[in-house]
């Protein structure tokens, strides 16, 4: 595998010095230190606001582990030894904290356990989660009254389709789980006798416009291994761990209960699979079973998905988004496209929304006609429920209160905006638990709801907690976070609203709990998580608000090394940025961060290099604004360099920045917009762009925010593909890409073919390719070798480290 790999290497021009970069580099030792720091660790209030379940976990992986064997199939990254994804996030330990007492349980675990989707019963009474050991994933429970866990059954189950392979019941009773029927059997190798032409065909009636999928099936023997790891089997679990098979093995898509526990609503893969879209469009039957497992009715019968029209907004035809209503007893809910999937057909109706009771005898019956497209629902009770709907054309969304009880009550509107626009965002409906143990929105006094949002303002992001009476519609904020302070509901501890579970931070302070009571004004403090990197502290932090030429409002985060002072002089300086489309300037320079966030320094982005002196302006903003009739890409390039060259002048004029010391950096589409500047202006003396696209014919049916294809507006693909001005670009460009790569559009083909242009072209140009890394980089090796990458670069072409 090693000769292999370097052969690889040499092969694309990869080695620029014999003996110089065949190894795995380690940058300065404070960089490494950020790399090995300890993570927030993640947390799961219980449903009677009794217990917070903190798990801890490791992001950076050993290179062993993110180097294990997966198949790709079907859009999706397989570990065949676990019937599982590859690459899903684990948890190394578990830690519930009694929010009555304080009192701390470290859960025992065998050792070298990985822990996956952690989820409370209903009841509070045990927490369920998966452990992996050896070639398995089991489900495990802990016991809240007997402080232990324990392994709940020793069958297997099967991740590859449902992600969390179980469910369980409302009432906390059981459990639902995927099982993995194909266990311990032999995986299917390709032969040479099932070696066999792989043919496709158009069809001139039926256009089937897809993005770039990547890991798609390739030949029957891919088909064939997809449908032995994909196949399960649904099972109920009692809570003394006896198994009931439900049904027979099948491609277990999703399932879920219904709130009363009757019925589970089912939804199967079948075939013909597709060389063309990945797993999510294959036929999908759903169907309604009862308790025993027994078929009760079918609800849908959707054929293959390759031809959804084109369009953010088009969706496949027949009953799609299939649910229960989480409020009654067994109700279904589904949405029904009424223009074919596409949204750019001229019908005044685009969507109607159905319901359909137990026993499901009765026609199903329309509960909302809505001329844009579905976005979702959130139910209350019979009297309210939370309906979404949007368009992508204009970026417009409206959120409209229904009453489920009374569908010809005409809908109420409760806020309408662009879905850019952060500074109109009312916030989210606060849940609770509803009678039969499901998440419902919490209703109070009549038609009184709780909302918390981020809170963003033109002075950055203040969360807040107002208390919305839809009878009067009449909003009054209770609670908002204070500076120097950035504070945020984490949850509801009582019905009224005043007794909170908050995340509070300030940018040398790093997050952890607190216990706030409005009535009493107390706050205390619940947790003690460390601090990840003690010797980052004193940063400088400062929102910078500045214009560009064309009037649109812009704003951006600017960093500074602990012991800079005003006065000192320019720095180098690392801009990192990535571009966003929008239809409306008024919005595309809303701020969206908090001057007073934790000074969170991770590896992933610009700010360890303060510890180099270099000052860092991060997330200024980019925005392609498209007006009226104009798309945003009409206009990318002189937006994208009008944006950048604010950004430039706003440091200059600060007297942090030397213009001629200030590097460009981004990631995925921020390494696309990389690319873009250093071809189409002279701002930037060096740029960094990690697992880019650059040539956009490559992805000809629409990349990020352009819905139009290749054919509709070919100036548009070509005037934005930097590769086609490849011979523009006179600075250095150090280009980082993980070897499998699996985001959409971003193959790493992109980077090899725009390093084989700039080499041709006689630029300085330098390609990076990491063994194993998909679009995010994990492993340990490859995060400090990215790094030492990066050091290297700016040192070498921007300006090395301040005096």
């Amino acid at each position: 595998m090693q000769r292999a790999l370097a052969a690889f290497l040499i092969l694309f021009g990869l080695v620029a010095t014999a003996g110089a970069n065949d190894n795995y580099r380690e940058p300065d030792p404070a960089l490494t230190a950020l790399v090995d720091a300890p993570q927030q660790p993640a947390s799961n209030v219980s449903p009677d606001k009794r217990w917070l379940a903190a798990f801890e976990y490791k992001w950076v992986k050993p290179l062993e582990e993110v180097a294990r064997d997966e198949l790709k199939l079907a859009g999706l990254r397989i570990e065949p030894v676990t019937f599982s994804r590859s690459r899903s996030s684990t948890y190394d330990a578990i830690v519930l904290r009694n929010l009555d007492s304080g009192d701390e349980i470290d859960v025992d675990l065998p050792e070298d356990a990985r822990i996956a989707s952690p989820a409370w019963s209903s009841d509070s009474r045990h927490l369920a989660f998966i452990l992996e050991r050896d070639d398995r994933r089991t489900l495990w429970l802990y016991d809240v009254a007997d402080a232990q866990a324990r392994q709940l059954s020793d069958r297997p189950l099967n991740g590859v389709l449902t992600a969390r392979p179980y469910q369980w019941l409302p009432d906390g009773s059981a459990l639902l789980v995927n099982l993995a029927a194909n266990h311990g059997e032999e995986l299917p190798q390709p032969g040479l006798a099932a070696v066999a032409p792989v043919i496709e065909e158009t069809n001139p009636d039926s256009k089937a416009p897809v993005r770039t999928y990547q890991d798609l099936l390739e030949t029957p023997a891919d088909a064939e291994q997809f449908e032995f790891l994909a196949t399960g089997q649904l099972a109920r679990v009692e809570l003394d761990g006896s198994v009931t098979e439900l049904t027979e093995p099948g491609l277990i898509a999703s399932f879920a209960p219904s709130p009363d526990t009757r019925y589970t609503l089912l939804e199967t893969l079948e075939k013909p699979f597709s060389y063309s879209v990945p797993y999510s469009r294959f036929p999908l039957t759903s169907v309604v079973l009862d308790a025993d497992g027994n078929m009760v009715e079918t609800v849908a019968e959707l054929p293959l998905a390759e031809d959804i029209p084109k369009g953010f907004d088009s969706v496949r035809s027949g009953r799609r988004s299939i649910q229960w209503r989480s409020d009654v007893p067994a109700t279904l809910v589904w949405a029904e496209a009424q223009d074919g999937g596409d949204m750019s057909a001229e019908v005044k109706i685009h969507d109607r929304v159905f319901t359909w009771p137990a026993p499901f005898e009765a026609e199903p019956g329309e509960l909302i006609a809505t001329e844009r497209r579905y976005a979702g629902l959130q139910w209350g009770n019979d009297e309210l429920a939370v309906f979404i709907d949007w368009r992508f054309s204009d970026r417009k969304l409206r959120i409209w209160r229904i009453e489920p009880g009374n569908p010809d009550a005409e809908p109420v509107l409760f806020n309408e905006r662009s879905y850019n626009d952060a500074y109109n965002d009312p916030g989210q409906p606060v849940t609770t638990r509803g009678e039969f143990g499901t998440q419902v929105i919490h209703v109070f006094d009549g038609d009184k709801v709780l909302l918390t949002g981020q809170g963003a303002s033109p002075e950055g992001n203040v969360p807040f907690l107002d208390r919305h009476d839809f009878s009067t519609d009449e909003t009054k904020r209770l609670w908002h976070s204070e500076a120097p302070y950035y504070e945020r509901v984490q949850d509801v501890l009582d019905d009224s609203g005043n007794r909170l579970l908050t995340l509070r931070e300030a940018r040398d302070e790093q997050p952890n709990f607190f216990m706030r009571d409005l009535d009493a004004d107390t706050l205390e403090q619940v947790t003690e998580f460390p601090h990840p990197h003690p010797q980052m502290t004193g940063i400088s932090k400062e929102l910078i608000k500045y214009q560009r030429d064309d009037g649109v409002d812009l704003s951006g985060t600017l960093y500074l090394p602990p012991d800079y002072e005003e006065g000192d002089g320019p720095l180098p300086v690392l801009m990192w940025a990535y571009p966003l489309e929008y239809k409306d300037s008024a919005v595309a320079g809303q701020v969206r961060e908090s001057p007073y966030e934790f000074n969170q320094v991770s590896f992933w982005g610009p700010l360890p290099y303060l510890a180099l002196g270099y000052a860092v302006f991060d997330d200024p903003k980019m925005p392609i604004v498209g007006v009226g009739d104009d798309k945003p890409n009409d206009n990318f390039r002189p937006q994208l360099v009008a944006s950048a060259q604010a950004a430039v002048d706003v440091l200059t004029e600060r007297g942090i920045a030397d213009p001629e010391h200030i590097a460009i950096a981004g990631h995925s589409y921020g390494a696309f917009m990389v690319a873009n500047l250093l071809a189409h202006s002279d701002l930037f003396a060096a740029g960094i762009a990690r697992s880019g696209a650059y040539n956009r014919s490559l992805t000809p049916f629409g990349f990020q925010g352009e819905e139009r294809d290749f054919w509709e507006a070919q100036d548009v693909y070509a005037t934005a593909s930097p590769f086609f001005h490849a011979e523009k670009i006179d600075e250095p460009m150090l280009m980082i890409h993980g070897m499998e790569d699996n985001n959409s559009g971003t193959y790493p083909m992109q980077s090899e073919r725009m390093f084989d242009a700039l080499k041709g072209l006689g630029a300085q140009a330098r390609l990076v390719m990491l063994p194993y890394e998909s679009h995010g980089y994990r492993a340990r090796a490859s995060l400090l070798h990215m790094l030492w990458e990066q050091q290297q670069w700016l040192e070498t072409y921007v300006g090395g480290q301040a005096d």
